[in-house]
C-alpha cells in the first residue's frame, strides 16, 4: 500500500476521470447510443486494418460479443470489411466515410469538453499539463 499522498490524489483523479470519460459517457454525450462506437476508436487506435480478433483484444471481450459489436458498426454503416488479398481466411475491419466523420465529431467534442476543463488555465499551465499527462501515459505500464 502506497503512503504517497500525491500518489494517492492521482489515484482518485484516475479513477474520477474514467467514470466521467468513459467511451460509453462520451457516445451519449455525442448522441452515439450504441457501443459498436467503440468499434472504431479500436480501428483508428490500430491505424486502420484490423480483425475482430483485434477489437476483442483491445476491447477485453470475447470473440462472439467482439463479433456483435462489429456486425453493429457495419449494420450503422460506419465500417465495412474487406478481404485480406493475402489470407482468404481473414477479413479486415476499415472506417467507412460516415466512421471517420463520427469519429472526427468524437474528437471535437472530447476537445471542447477538455478546453471547457481548463479555460481558467493558463497556455503554459495547459502546455505542462499536457506534457506531463502524455509522459504519464506513455510510462503507464499495461
Amino acid at each position: 500500500m502506497y503512503e504517497d499522498k500525491e500518489i494517492a490524489a492521482i489515484e482518485r483523479a484516475m479513477v474520477a476521470i474514467r467514470r466521467r470519460q468513459s467511451r460509453r459517457a462520451l457516445a451519449r454525450q455525442q448522441g452515439a447510443t450504441g457501443p459498436e462506437y467503440e468499434v472504431l476508436d479500436v480501428i483508428e487506435g490500430a491505424g486502420g486494418q484490423v480483425t475482430v480478433s483485434a477489437v476483442a483484444e483491445a476491447l477485453s471481450v470475447d470473440q462472439p460479443r467482439a463479433s456483435r459489436l462489429v456486425a453493429a458498426a457495419v449494420t450503422a454503416g460506419l465500417v465495412r470489411r474487406e478481404a485480406d488479398q493475402a489470407d482468404g481466411r481473414r477479413a479486415w475491419l476499415v472506417l467507412t466515410e460516415d466512421g471517420v466523420a463520427a469519429l472526427a465529431q468524437a474528437r471535437q467534442a472530447r476537445q471542447a469538453a477538455f478546453a471547457t476543463a481548463t479555460a481558467g488555465w493558463s497556455a503554459a499551465e495547459r502546455a505542462e499539463f499536457a506534457r506531463l499527462l502524455t509522459r504519464f501515459v506513455q510510462e503507464m505500464p499495461g
